[in-house]
């Protein structure tokens, strides 16, 4: 017979009351969401806390729970706070410290940006690190925001003297003409995610100032042959809507100075049926050339509501059943 699992025992000091509830939240629910994240129980009496689960997961708990005590300090916590502190103290990078050894954090207008969790802090790092990157993964993982917030950090340090959007239509550019308005309004709709981090990080109307000036430039990606982007942080959004041809013609842009990120989502592709993803086709031709990362973020990465994460899941766990092949029928 198994051993019985022994409880992991430690005590939350110095006690105060309003923080150790505002550490539970309402009805204790920030605990229950620990507990169901984790896959642990959580039993207290006061500050006295009695885990019960895998070793290693319920001492990656106690590391956790200090330190959204520390938190209370000076913070109201909120479930969507816990749930980005679980997301950014990930099981496995607690029970890996060395992985939270050198974090990074980003400058803007509005104050600092902190990536949360492993793969988001590797993902930061090979941007600062690499001319082009590639962030690829499901939504709500953080890989547009970063981008941004790469581009404005190095904006507001003078690295860059411009930022460039770029995103395809769904259309690959062809039907742009029958939208009202000029270049920018047309195009508007399909770079409003990139928009909304700019304001976020900004304020809107410096970034109506830097789009009048051409600081911020904006750019249907069937506009950019041609072209070659010196001293530039170039951003390709929802590029698994690129086709082989455009994805090249985009990395051939790439002039002295440069940061470019490319970001999408290989599982959601809109373009015509029988029509390769240049996302798709570029991960395996430039896999091994040397100054080009890639990011692969997982469901485990999303950053949004809880929820989100667990939609991703059922989505890949249905897809996979649907692209198993069907065991051969026996004759009757």
């Amino acid at each position: 017979m198994n051993a019985p699992i022994q409880p992991h025992r430690f005590i939350l000091e110095p006690f105060e009351a309003h923080r150790f509830a505002n550490l539970c939240g309402q009805f204790d629910e920030h605990l229950r969401l620990i507990e169901q994240r984790l896959a642990i129980e959580i039993r207290n009496r006061g500050n006295q806390f009695e885990l019960i689960g895998e070793p290693k997961t319920t001492s990656a708990a106690e590391q956790l729970l200090r330190r959204l005590y520390r938190e209370t300090k000076a913070t109201d916590l909120s479930p969507e706070t816990v749930h980005l502190y679980l997301q950014e103290s990930a099981v496995e990078s607690l029970e890996n410290p060395a992985v939270n050894e050198v974090s990074v954090s980003l400058r803007t207008r509005k104050g600092n940006i902190r990536p949360r969790g492993v793969n988001q802090q590797r993902y930061v790092k090979e941007i600062l690190a690499n001319d082009i990157n590639f962030g690829i993964g499901p939504a709500g993982t953080g890989k547009t925001y970063l981008a941004v917030a790469c581009a404005v950090d190095a904006l507001e340090r003078e690295q860059v003297r411009r930022i460039l959007l770029v995103r395809p239509a769904v259309e690959a550019g062809e039907k742009l003409g029958f939208l009202p308005g000029d270049l920018a309004q047309k195009i508007d709709p399909y770079l409003r995610p990139l928009y909304d981090a700019l304001y976020e990080m900004l304020g809107f109307e410096h970034v109506a100032k830097l789009i009048e000036r051409q600081v911020i430039e904006i750019a249907p990606l069937a506009y950019m042959r041609g072209r070659t982007l010196n001293n530039s942080f170039i951003i390709l959004d929802e590029s698994q809507n690129t086709t082989l041809e455009q994805m090249k013609m985009f990395l051939t842009r790439i002039g002295f100075g440069s940061t470019a990120v490319i970001t999408g989502d290989i599982t959601q592709v809109d373009l015509p049926r029988g029509t390769k993803s240049g996302l798709a086709h570029v991960i395996e031709v430039l896999k091994d050339v040397p100054g080009i990362s890639f990011t692969h973020f997982q469901p485990k990465d999303v950053v949004r509501h809880p929820l989100v994460q667990r939609i991703v899941e059922a989505y890949d766990r249905f897809e996979a059943r649907q692209s198993k092949p069907e065991a051969p029928g026996k004759d009757a």
